[in-house]
């Protein structure tokens, strides 16, 4: 396998998630200053075109109806005016409201890219204006008895201009221009109280319907923005997800480095250290005769602790490696948890007499066996007893407890009096290789793997695991099996009576109570 230098594992993570973050934000907003600067608007250029699409999907959709109100206008107006005269001022609405949809629809029926917006808000604003003052025309056409009629129909069409024209502000105001003018040129030829009102409010609602659509520009920039934002939002998203499954899968390719690197240097390792311990035990039993001096019995017996050490830790290593990748394999089988926790105290039973510890066991011997792979479980327990004694001061007392749980399972539980942890500490003892602070001034040293290695044993049972610790209030691990897991005794049977049914381990609990 090809030696990795630093320059290539930098290269595999790539730059920082805060960099890329701050070159997207960069980015993104000389992009924005770039389309402000060639909009007409001071606006993205993706917002100029959005809001005149939106001015001539508005258009076309009115486009009918306005037809129909010139014709019904043209109608009603027939009755003051002559028919001919009413006939010239249709054709003149009708023509400036065809011509305005036939624009609208042109527009939207070109690509965004090719389309020169600055030429196309010029044209939009001069079709508004010349079907705005086709319908003032209305006025000049009519006879003093329809004055009224007239200022109504163009507060309608005012009405009716500031809302289709309210996403092209210029548009809109050169809508109302017209009719605006219209309105005051009444009072050219009529001075009386009654038109003087009339105008008035007519041109108070049009300056009212100049405001609001103000506000509904505003209102459709802020929608357009939000818009943009979450496509943004979005977009980033999807970058991310991206990163994340690049990144994932050079996790796992990592990954893979790591297993074939272990177990490539766990057969190189064992190899030369079988042949360590085999001829440090031979050394130090002195199986070919006495040493010349005492002290190579004692380099020998160091010699062959240290390999022990050794190949303990390649093991762990291996066994936390298989755990993580998910390639440890299960051997499942019928298990007595109190007779395995009573075995595997009794092996830690020299080595903590030697501390001057004790053991105070609490094991419920009636528990049904455990579906479970018995070698993971003494691993379990012994893991648990072995950080117990290396971090339980000389004289201290280790407390076992087994018994149910309140949801049927079955549990271990090992409490320790040693320093404890302090809550800080909790995540880094978990994590492989970690070390308290007090357990690396007040304990012999270890691997940090215990830990973990049993919370990933526990895992696979589809068990939980539970750290409690406190400083100078030792440290209690508890680890479930669920209820599913348990075995309940079947009867025996009689064949001369019916079979009678297994008694489960709620109901015999519930009887012995």
């Amino acid at each position: 396998m090809a030696d990795l230098t630093a320059e290539m594992v930098q290269r595999g993570r790539g730059p920082s998630s805060q960099e890329v973050a701050k070159r997207r934000g960069i980015a993104r907003e000389m992009r924005s200053a770039r389309e402000r600067l060639t909009s007409t608007s001071g606006l993205e250029r993706a917002f100029d075109y959005e809001l005149l699409r939106l001015y001539a999907q508005y258009r076309v959709g009115a486009g009918i109806p306005l037809l129909l109100l010139a014709l019904g206008v043209a109608g009603a107006s027939s009755i003051w005016v002559a028919p001919v005269t009413v006939a010239v001022w249709a054709a003149g609405a009708l023509l400036a409201t065809a011509l305005m949809l036939v624009l609208s629809r042109r527009f939207l029926r070109q690509a965004p890219e090719s389309l020169p917006l600055k030429r196309w808000g010029r044209l939009f604003v001069a079709a508004e204006f010349g079907q705005s003052l086709a319908w003032a025309m209305l006025l000049l056409v009519g006879v003093p008895g329809a004055q009224t009629f007239a200022l109504f129909g163009l507060v309608i069409v005012a009405a009716v201009t500031t809302m289709l024209a309210a996403t092209v502000p210029v548009a809109a105001l050169s809508g109302l221009a017209p009719l605006t003018l219209a309105a005051l040129s009444l009072l050219v030829f009529s001075r009386d109280m009654d038109t003087m009102l009339l105008v008035a409010m007519t041109v108070a609602s049009q300056l009212f319907f100049a405001g609001l659509a103000r506000r509904l520009y505003a209102s459709a920039v802020g929608t357009l923005q939000s818009r943009a934002e979450k496509d943004a939002i979005f977009a980033e998203l999807e970058q991310a997800k991206a990163n994340s499954d690049e990144a994932r899968r050079r996790a796992e390719e990592a990954n893979l480095a790591k297993s074939r690197f272990l177990a490539t240097m766990s057969h190189e390792l064992r190899t030369p250290l079988n042949a360590i311990l085999g001829f440090s035990e031979v050394m130090k039993n002195e199986v070919f005769g006495a040493h010349a001096a005492p002290a190579y019995r004692e380099y020998a017996t160091d010699i062959h602790d240290s390999g022990m050490h050794l190949l303990n830790l390649i093991n762990e290593i291996l066994d936390l490696s298989r755990i993580e990748a998910g390639r440890y394999d299960l051997s499942e089988e019928a298990v007595q948890l109190a007779h395995t926790v009573e075995e595997c105290r009794h092996m830690m039973t020299l080595r903590a007499r030697s501390k001057g510890q004790t053991f105070a066991s609490l094991i419920d011997d009636s528990l049904p066996r455990l579906w479970a792979d018995e070698r993971a479980l003494r691993q379990i327990v012994l893991n648990l007893l072995s950080n117990a004694v290396k971090f339980t001061p000389p004289g201290g007392e280790i407390t076992i407890k087994v018994g149910w749980t309140s949801s049927g399972g079955q549990y271990v539980s090992v409490k320790d009096s040693g320093p404890g942890i302090p809550e800080d500490e909790l995540g880094t003892v978990m994590s492989s290789f970690g070390r308290g602070s007090l357990a690396i001034k007040t304990a012999e040293q270890g691997s940090g793997l215990g830990l973990p290695i049993v919370k990933g044993l526990i895992d696979l049972h589809g068990g939980g695991f539970q750290l409690k610790s406190k400083p100078r209030e030792g440290t209690e691990v508890i680890v479930t099996f669920p209820a599913s897991r348990g075995m309940d005794t079947l009867p025996a049977m009689n064949l001369g009576a019916e079979k009678a049914p297994a008694e489960t381990a709620p109901a015999r609990r519930a009887r012995a109570a």
